[in-house]
């Protein structure tokens, strides 16, 4: 098969993985020969904001592919650096340290909103935009329904509600959920 691109970038904090997250891969495969997802928000502490570790993130996204496209998804871990300059700067070399020399790569997103901005920080990579996908889909409503108890089977694919299902037994969840209940509602995305 002829692809576009040897590797598209995908960046997300996928917390969690639903439909549009998806499609996105979905997409970058049938124009790539890989495709190197960029796990946002990789530090190992837990938050509401970011209730998933990277490794638990990689199994709840895998579960939802074919064996043959798992092995053209590749993970990079970036941990949060609140500098766009330095943050781009290790994007680049996280995927550089996955990608072979002299590979074409390019950039697979949506400008969603104002928060998108940092698709525009790496020019040297083609970016392939995309239109909103599955009825604009946000992380956020999903996580805060989570929280209440809810599972928006909808919004996810059989992996990823799976997985849920399972994280909402443990401690960790039941003390994520404690937080969320009790705190002040601001500051959430």
């Amino acid at each position: 098969m002829n692809y576009t691109f040897d590797y598209l970038v995908f960046i997300g904090r996928f917390q969690p993985f639903h439909l549009a997250h998806m499609q996105t891969i979905k997409i970058a495969l049938q124009h790539s020969q890989q495709v190197i997802l960029a796990l946002g928000s990789a530090q190992n502490e837990r938050n509401i904001k970011n209730p998933f570790s990277a490794a638990e993130r990689e199994q709840m996204i895998l579960s939802n592919f074919s064996e043959a496209d798992q092995q053209r998804i590749k993970f990079v871990h970036v941990i949060d650096v609140y500098d766009d300059q330095k943050w781009q700067q290790l994007v680049k070399s996280l995927v550089t340290e996955v990608a072979e020399p002299e590979a074409k790569i390019g950039l697979i997103g949506h400008f969603k909103d104002e928060s998108s901005y940092y698709l525009k920080l790496f020019p040297e990579w083609e970016m392939v935009e995309l239109e909103s996908l599955v009825g604009a889909i946000s992380a956020t409503p999903l996580r805060e329904a989570y929280y209440r108890g809810e599972i928006i089977e909808s919004a996810f694919p059989l992996g990823t509600s799976e997985f849920l299902h399972k994280f909402q037994k443990t401690s960790t969840y039941q003390q994520l959920q404690h937080k969320y209940l009790t705190q002040d509602k601001t500051n959430l995305e």
